[in-house]
């Protein structure tokens, strides 16, 4: 008898963890949303609406043989997923792989690829006649967004403010003086070490020129700004406590094998586990290889041996528009910074498009 997974999200961990169990179980996969998003590429997709069909793939040619309940889970129990509709999906095992939200245009909140094609076009629009860009946020989604308008537009003033005193904290200094040299190059102004007095008067992504006054007494007049911070974990479903106890960070507990501590039919991958690491799609998808493993020896009647260890060292590969970036990668010997071709051959030039239309099938668009 086949036995059921239920998948509670279908983001990177989520999507590729139902490709991999296809065949050897039945995969409900619990998503309100009609297509993976390859949030990657939502950031190329705003500058160059034409490219953003390339971020979209329905999950009907992930789902071959499983079923796609398009709705949000709001409890979860070691029996099954009640749902928003008062439905319920009951299942032998168990995936928490529902990500984590952040600040649009990096993540959507729309529900259909429709809805939020023409939520960028329309901020297309408006970015497209705005002259002086304001980024509040230099991690790694702020910068990234710098490069990318730069990338189309080399004439437009682009600011980003950040409190933190250094880019990268915690990579190779020689990454940093990459970065530094790179946006220097590319005329992004950084305001470091300082923050906003108070935030813009317009809504993000919305064009009215604006100023605004950092910490250190610096006026900036921008026509337009954009969030690039605060990430959420979308763990609201476990707030019953009715299968375990989140971290204050909204994170799950889990094993060396990637289950939910005190399960061993329910595990966890993606930014929702407590793991420690810094939270990328690459992980998550080596996440979903352990669980792939591991249930399917449990299907075979074999106990689950694949565990996870995270990296010693982080890892980022950071494209600033198609052809710049930086990157630091994992090498036998210690993290290896890597140039900017090697960023753009690895991630900048098509943010992972091939990968994923092997997984899906052709994309959308």
């Amino acid at each position: 008898m086949r036995r059921t997974v239920a998948i509670i999200g279908g983001g990177y961990g989520g999507s590729a963890l139902a490709k991999a169990l296809g065949p050897e179980a039945d995969i409900v996969l619990i998503d309100p949303r009609d297509a993976f998003v390859n949030a990657a590429g939502s950031l190329r997709a705003l500058t160059r609406p034409d490219w953003a069909g390339n971020m979209f793939f329905p999950f009907e040619t992930l789902l071959t043989r499983g079923t796609l309940v398009r709705e949000r889970a709001v409890s979860v129990d070691p029996g099954g997923v009640t749902l928003a509709s008062g439905e319920r999906v009951e299942a032998d095992y168990l995936v928490l792989a529902s990500g984590s939200s952040y600040a649009y245009p990096a993540k959507s909140d729309a529900d259909s690829m429709s809805e939020a094609l023409d939520e960028l076009h329309r901020t297309h629009k408006e970015l497209l006649g705005s002259e002086r860009v304001l980024i509040v946020g230099a991690g790694p989604v702020g910068l990234e967004l710098a490069g990318e308008i730069k990338a189309v537009w080399p004439h437009k003033q682009v600011t980003v403010v950040d409190p933190a005193e250094e880019l990268l904290s915690g990579f190779e200094p020689e990454l940093r003086e990459d970065l530094h040299r790179q946006l220097d190059e590319q005329d992004i102004r950084l305001r470091l070490g300082t923050g906003l007095t108070a935030p813009p008067t317009t809504e993000p992504g919305r064009a009215e020129t604006f100023t605004v006054t950092t910490t250190g007494g610096e006026e900036i007049t921008a026509d337009i700004w954009f969030r690039a911070h605060g990430v959420r974990v979308n763990s609201d479903y476990l707030a019953d406590g009715r299968l375990t106890t989140r971290t204050p960070e909204g994170q799950v507990p889990v094993t060396e094998t990637l289950a939910v501590e005190g399960y061993e039919h329910v595990y966890a991958i993606g930014d929702i586990t407590d793991v420690a690491e810094a939270k990328m799609a690459g992980y998550a998808m080596q996440h979903a290889e352990v669980v792939a493993r591991n249930i399917t020896a449990q299907l075979r009647g074999e106990p689950p041996t694949a565990t996870y260890r995270p990296l010693p060292h982080p890892v980022i590969l950071l494209p600033l528009g198609p052809q710049g970036g930086v990157g630091q990668l994992p090498t036998p010997d210690g993290p290896s910074v890597v140039p900017a071709g090697t960023v753009s051959a690895y991630k900048g030039a098509d943010l992972f498009t091939a990968r994923f239309t092997e997984q899906f099938g052709p994309t959308a668009g």
